[in-house]
């Protein structure tokens, strides 16, 4: 029973970060982003530990695939590990405290914006044959929006989780 409400949960949330990136595609990164990080602090702080990792690591690809990500391959893992990142994060730092969990949110958001920093910007973006274009767009993309975002859809989880908790008496 636990193993099918685990899939269960994981595969809905999964598709529900599809479905967001999908539907607000248009409002922008920072609508897209925000909702995407909402969806991977919720999977983490309600459906645990493996649904959220697992969220994190396979959504870039669904993303790319269905074209709504970016569309250059070598980016996608780099984006699996920042949302890996961030999950852990908010996962290994999060607690009842409210000290905790505004600690959680901060330093769930700097960890992933880091981490796509330094392996977009500073790595891919270098080693890449890029046109300079490109390079410009997704320094654009993966730095300080990067932050934003993250902070941004920890705060909306904050809100939801307590509510989703309470709901499925958790």
């Amino acid at each position: 029973m636990k193993k099918t409400l685990w899939i269960t949960q994981t595969a809905v949330l999964t598709a529900l970060l599809v479905l967001l990136q999908s539907i607000t595609k248009a409002g922008g990164q920072f609508v897209t982003g925000s909702c995407v990080n909402a969806v991977l602090a919720v999977a983490v702080l309600f459906a645990g530990l493996w649904s959220g990792v697992t969220v994190a690591v396979i959504s870039p690809f669904f993303a790319f695939m269905l074209g709504i990500g970016p569309q250059l391959l070598p980016i996608v893992p780099a984006i699996a590990l920042g949302n890996l990142a961030y999950v852990l994060l908010w996962h290994f730092l999060f607690g009842k405290q409210l000290w905790r969990q505004g600690s959680s949110l901060l330093l769930a958001a700097a960890g992933k914006f880091l981490m796509l920093y330094l392996l977009v910007v500073q790595l891919l973006c270098r080693i890449l044959p890029l046109a300079e274009k490109q390079v410009t767009t997704f320094t654009a993309m993966f730095s300080w929006p990067q932050l934003v975002t993250a902070l941004i859809g920890g705060g909306i989880a904050l809100l939801i989780v307590p509510v989703l908790r309470k709901a499925f008496r958790r």
